[in-house]
């Protein structure tokens, strides 16, 4: 498998080739079953998807596929599976549906009221880019990146979140938004414009300085006065309160950060990638198979889990083991291994043609507003497969 840099799958090797390939636990035979299951089952999800719509999640109940338009935040994540399978399998209907998907989403390059335009144009458009070369998909996502840039506040350090709940907040950020700063770091190598990076490292920096507590856990909401700079609320909104740790949040700065040494080797990231991951890994309410409670201050056998963030944070420790050394990258890499072994299992991992077409089950979106509450989502499906193909790149090194 070739070296897939850019696009978050270049793991930075700190350590010999031979330690890290003697480490593996999991082998080519796992990997492989589970990414051709993998393309079985989105084969099924595709004869599903009406026209003009991306899959969002599936009401077995009702036996119904949710859609969302191409304005919502995880437009990106289906085709984007779909390019990551294809890639592995080269199987041409997989192409044949991302890109048709991609028409939808091209007219988001626009779109200057989200910031989560990384998730929906990146994951999407930056995959097409890497297995094609088509250059048009270059063209949107430059585009893309300015729009982007737009919601940067100088003032404040940050690309702003949300427009809505004007009642609440001023100038809302939130810990997702550091998922879409690898868009940016891209942008600036690509045009060769620096105005993209230095947004994205003045964000991190922000968010690195405001949006943790002592214990390196996130808020999930810091609220600033975009006159002033000043911090307003840390706040919450996914989260069990204010002052719990919302377990996709602290999946997303685990990433985040470290992608944001990946890009710009700065140490300052790299350590905060690691104090984020010794939060997580010694969390005493880390349940045994490794697939976290929804919010990390709650427990309990009818307490749901979040699969979408054991995939994200799979994937971001399978990259941080990469930039480490002795026990630490083992400690990285093994959490990384068990929570895909616990994933691929039949507790998670659906049987093909159930689950509406989805990969995995038991994840969480919006628990407070009993909203996607022990359901599939396509966002735990894209990062599922991230760190499968991830794990396939260190086993063909």
């Amino acid at each position: 498998m070739k070296k897939m840099a850019g696009l978050g799958l270049a793991l930075t090797m700190t350590t010999s080739l031979s330690a890290q390939q003697n480490s593996l636990a999991l082998t080519d035979e796992f990997v492989n079953k589970n990414i051709n299951d993998a393309v079985a089952q989105y084969k099924t999800l595709m004869t599903r998807v009406p026209d003009g719509v991306l899959p969002r999640t599936f009401d077995k109940a009702n036996d119904s596929l949710a859609t969302a338009k191409s304005n919502s935040w995880i437009s990106g994540f289906y085709p984007g599976t779909l390019l990551y399978l294809y890639e592995y399998s080269k199987d041409a209907d997989l192409l044949k549906e991302a890109e048709k998907r991609l028409q939808l989403l091209e007219k988001e390059k626009d779109n200057k009221g989200t910031h989560d335009l990384g998730f929906m144009l990146y994951c999407s458009f930056g995959n097409a880019l890497r297995l094609t070369g088509n250059t048009h998909y270059r063209d949107v996502l430059l585009t893309g990146a300015e729009s982007l840039a737009s919601r940067f506040n100088s003032t404040v350090g940050c690309i702003r979140s949300w427009d809505h709940n004007s009642d609440s907040w001023k100038f809302p950020v939130i810990i997702d938004n550091m998922m879409n700063l690898e868009f940016l770091n891209w942008a600036s190598r690509v045009s060769g414009n620096p105005k993209y990076a230095d947004i994205s490292k003045i964000h991190a920096n922000t968010t690195l300085k405001n949006h943790f507590r002592p214990d390196n856990s996130s808020y999930h909401v810091i609220d600033y006065d975009p006159e002033t700079g000043a911090v307003r609320h840390k706040h919450t909104h996914q989260g069990a309160h204010h002052e719990s740790a919302w377990a996709r949040g602290q999946a997303w700065g685990l990433y985040g950060y470290t992608m944001m040494y990946r890009d710009t080797h700065d140490k300052a990231y790299l350590n905060q990638a690691r104090k984020i991951a010794a939060f997580i890994l010694d969390q005493p309410n880390l349940p045994e198979d490794g697939i976290p409670y929804w919010d990390y201050s709650v427990s309990g056998p009818d307490v749901p889990r979040d699969a979408s963030a054991a995939a994200i944070t799979a994937s971001a420790l399978l990259e941080l083991s990469g930039m480490v050394r002795g026990k630490e990258r083992k400690r990285y890499l093994k959490a990384a291994e068990h929570m895909l072994t616990s994933l691929s299992s039949a507790t998670y991992k659906a049987p093909i043609g159930t689950n509406g077409g989805f990969l995995l089950m038991h994840s969480t979106g919006h628990f407070p507003a009993n909203s996607e509450i022990d359901v599939p989502l396509s966002y735990a499906d894209y990062y599922y497969v991230e760190a499968l193909i991830r794990y396939k790149h260190l086993l063909d090194r």
